[in-house]
């Protein structure tokens, strides 16, 4: 019983210290689903409010915090990336992505992990071709293997862009084709308004502007329709360019300025550089080299200044990211030694347990044995005294025994004499009465004188025989 005991103590200490303080369940409760929401509805404004963006997933990060939920922090950092992402701050975007990358990894959330390498890959998308690839294809083998066809629509979607910034228009068409197929089977219209512009950006590269056009106007006219002003300004981008290859400078003129106005609506620098670029284009176009001269002065300007900012971004993208690896490093030797300080920890409680345990047993089995001998010697005790007195009386009887026994040998003796006595008493008549009886036979004596002599004889036989019941009954009374 004791064995089991321990047993079973160990087994629950090993257990016990086997938990590890993850954070809380993912199961569903209110707060979780709150998390979900928030974070569900600061995606879905990324292309319509990219600032919007960034404060819902704030909220969403500062709840999922305090509740310590694992999936809901890594999808709030990630959708802070996005946010930061549109608002051309990539230093700050990839600093959150790697942060979602961190949680989605130690909660094991493949889903989350393709989603920010996919993230990660399109922030590289115009600095590093090489590096977006690599992260793409990190992305594309998680897709694939959780069967994630939405992602791996996305990932082609964005195969088809670092093809077309490497100029392989083909090879860029043929993955936007890809990605349509699968968007239109999953009904994610956002991203089919995306393929639509891709494919006519390709379409306009092609010089194929009939084409081009009929896609660039579908799109703009479905993103004004969800409100992605994101989308709206970069269509109108493409749209405005193809109207200056056309020659329709004032329907060039009303996409660069509602374009313009869309840019400046979502804080995005990058597409009012791009708008700049393409009013001098449009003033170029139209021969009116003087506002052409005052757009191309602008340009060199930022121009030259976002060529600084776009070496430094790089070098701090690449910093920002190697400062990121080593701080990871330095956490996990951090949760090692944690770890194996908490296993040391529950050890030496098990220990310590187990001793604990073991000295009640022994404390408990002294005592018990100490019980047992104070009550063992109480009974020996009184065994030794019942045995006394059964000595004592045992010898009470044999003394009485031996008393019984001298007297009743004196009696035998008594009665073998009165008996030898009697018997000599009741032989003499019984004598008489044989020798009367002969007599009789003979005819020697008379009759009368027969009966008295035999009736005397008879008398003293039955004397003799009282006195021996006599004497019997007065010997069984004194016995």
């Amino acid at each position: 019983m004791k064995i089991k005991f321990l047993f079973a103590l160990l087994l629950s200490c090993l257990l016990f210290s086997e938990v590890d303080a993850k954070g809380f369940s993912d199961n569903p409760n209110p707060d979780t689903i709150q998390v979900n929401k928030i974070n569900k509805q600061a995606y879905n404004s990324r292309l319509t409010d990219p600032s919007g963006t960034i404060n819902q997933a704030k909220k969403s990060l500062a709840l999922a915090i305090k509740i310590n939920y694992i999936n809901g922090i890594g999808e709030a950092y990630r959708v802070l990336g996005l946010g930061y992402y549109y608002l051309t701050q990539q230093e700050t975007s990839l600093d959150c992505y790697l942060n979602a990358l961190k949680y989605f990894q130690s909660n094991n959330n493949l889903s989350g992990q393709a989603k920010v390498n996919n993230n990660i890959g399109t922030l590289y998308r115009e600095s590093d071709y090489d590096i977006a690839i690599d992260y793409y294809f990190k992305a594309l083998s998680i897709a694939q293997k959780i069967k994630d066809e939405d992602l791996i629509a996305t990932i082609d979607l964005n195969f088809g862009n670092i093809y077309y910034r490497k100029k392989n228009f083909t090879k860029a068409l043929e993955y936007y084709d890809k990605s349509n197929v699968l968007f239109t089977k999953l009904n994610n219209t956002v991203n089919l308004i995306q393929c639509l512009q891709n494919r006519g950006v390709i379409y306009y590269n092609l010089n194929q502007l009939d084409k081009a056009r009929e896609l660039l106007l579908e799109a703009n006219q479905q993103a004004k329709t969800m409100d992605l002003n994101m989308a709206v300004a970069s269509i109108n981008l493409t749209l405005t360019s193809l109207f200056i290859a056309e020659n329709k400078f004032d329907l060039a003129e009303t996409y660069l300025n509602e374009g313009l106005a869309f840019s400046r609506q979502v804080k995005s620098t990058k597409l009012e550089y791009d708008y700049k670029l393409t009013r001098y284009e449009l003033e170029f176009k139209r021969k009116n080299y003087k506002n052409a001269l005052f757009s191309l002065r602008d340009i060199y300007k930022q121009d030259s200044a976002t060529y600084k900012n776009n070496i430094s971004v790089r070098l701090n993208l690449i910093d920002e990211q190697h400062k990121h690896r080593e701080k990871e490093q330095e956490n996990e030797r951090i949760i090692e030694r944690q770890k194996y300080d908490r296993q040391m920890f529950w050890a030496s409680a098990l220990v310590a347990g187990l001793f604990l345990v073991v000295i009640v047993l022994l404390i408990y089995n002294v005592n018990r044995k100490a019980k047992t001998n104070k009550r063992l010697t109480e009974l020996n005790a009184k065994i030794s005294e019942q045995k006394e007195n059964l000595n004592q009386i045992n010898h009470h009887l044999e003394e009485i025994i031996d008393e019984r026994t001298k007297d009743l040998q004196i009696k035998n003796k008594k009665l073998a004499d009165y008996s030898l006595h009697l018997s000599h008493q009741i032989r003499g008549p019984i004598a008489t009465l044989k020798g009367l009886l002969n007599l009789e036979k003979d005819d020697l004596i008379q009759q009368d004188e027969c009966i008295k002599l035999m009736n005397k004889c008879v008398s003293e036989i039955d004397d003799n025989i009282i006195d021996m019941s006599g004497m019997l009954h007065e010997s069984a009374k004194n016995g």
